[in-house]
């Protein structure tokens, strides 16, 4: 039996959804529905769930079936804790050790020293051997094939041969870590102000893990702001929707009302002025999405506009609850995360947004509610929202297939 013979399948290991109670089959079909639609151009699958595992393997035994593209697009889907390349045995033993020394060869014999280990987990007692046994004898058995390659280490292996007995044999020697969290769509949606900056990227995707839907909110000031700046937040979108999905951008045209702002409100009270507009208007956009939640990417007195007053001024003219996923985030943490879903080089590309153009040179860190109302009263703060409304336009967000460019 060749290595190309072998019937290679891959295992997802799901995590948080097992725990939950009678809703756990709707957290399952969800997660599959996001798993099929990201496989949706690979051809036909067979999609399964058996207990803690689903398990990915192609309709047609002979048809062409990518492994690695299809672990690598799992990998970001929220909900999945980590996928395995496997190899797959009938349950007896002369299959189970010709397959064992057929999908190991594929691994070594390449005279590179290598520590290793088994471990096995015998989920089905009918399988005649024991767990300490099977260790044992697979464990002599490479030893005695490559007395010069490998050597055993049960405590830091270079390479770990992981075997499953349940209702088939798997092999594998690899996990490959997921996004976990929860399906995207468990928790409902979420109006992301979404600007070109760090945080708010990183903030969707943490409501995102959470399984919230996102509906990105831009505020766009053109000419003031160009086309690179509208571009940038649709590219920070896409690498967004490779986690949270497919989505719809709303771009707000907001200079007239930015310039209404600028020429009525103090300077030490713009800032504040032009969130409570901007919280206002996704206010009023959320139940024409039916969304249920504002998301911001707003930490904790981080910025002049991030004081608690600032916080609790701007969140007075709304009705629905305003996540701030970052809130207690030191930004290098911030950072990091950005980093690691592939938002930050994006982010730091030098195009301004409406936030950093019409800015206070010397804002009011702790406003009260007063403060505001009394900044806002020569606007028409009606008319600015509506206005505000009546000029969106939608952008259609869909997720690169891989996260492979």
């Amino acid at each position: 039996m060749s290595s190309a013979t072998l019937e290679q399948i891959v295992m997802v290991r799901l995590g948080e959804i097992t725990l939950k109670g009678l809703n756990r089959g709707r957290f399952i079909d969800c997660l599959m529905r996001s798993m099929r639609w990201r496989l949706r151009d690979l051809g036909s699958m067979i999609i399964e769930q058996k207990f803690s595992r689903i398990y990915v393997r192609p309709k047609d035994p002979d048809a062409p079936f990518s492994v690695r593209e299809v672990v690598d697009r799992l990998s970001c889907i929220f909900g999945i804790v980590s996928t395995s390349p496997v190899v797959v045995s009938p349950i007896d033993q002369d299959s189970f050790f010709n397959v064992f020394d057929t999908y190991t060869s594929g691994i070594l014999g390449t005279g590179k020293k290598k520590t290793f280990k088994i471990e096995v987990k015998r989920a089905n007692k009918d399988f005649p051997i024991s767990t300490y046994d099977l260790c044992c004898l697979l464990g002599d058995r490479l030893l005695e094939r490559y007395p010069e390659e490998l050597t055993v280490d049960v405590h830091q292996p270079d390479l770990t041969f992981f075997i499953e007995i349940r209702d088939r044999i798997y092999f594998y020697h690899e996990i490959i870590e997921g996004a976990k969290g929860l399906p995207v769509g468990m928790s409902g949606k979420g109006v992301l102000l979404l600007s070109g900056g760090i945080d708010s990227p990183v903030a969707g995707f943490m409501m995102a893990s959470r399984g919230m839907q996102l509906v990105p909110l831009y505020f766009h000031t053109f000419p003031y702001t160009g086309p690179q700046a509208l571009e940038k937040v649709k590219t920070l979108a896409e690498q967004l929707a490779r986690y949270a999905g497919s989505m719809t951008l709303h771009v707000v045209n907001f200079t007239e009302v930015q310039l209404e702002l600028n020429r009525v409100v103090p300077q030490d009270m713009l800032t504040i002025a032009m969130r409570r507009v901007m919280m206002r208007v996704a206010d009023r956009l959320a139940p024409k999405v039916k969304a249920k939640s504002i998301i911001t990417g707003e930490s904790l007195g981080q910025v002049a506009s991030q004081t608690l007053e600032a916080l609790a001024t701007t969140d007075y003219v709304t009705t629905c609850p305003v996540f701030r996923p970052l809130i207690g985030l030191d930004k290098n943490d911030t950072i990091a995360l950005a980093r690691q879903i592939g938002t930050y080089e994006t982010s730091i590309l030098p195009y301004e947004d409406c936030c950093t153009v019409f800015v206070s040179k010397h804002p009011k860190t702790h406003p009260s509610l007063a403060d505001a109302e009394r900044a806002e009263s020569g606007l028409d703060m009606a008319n600015l929202v509506e206005q505000s409304l009546q000029n969106i336009e939608k952008i259609d967000i869909v997720p690169p297939f891989s996260m492979v460019e």
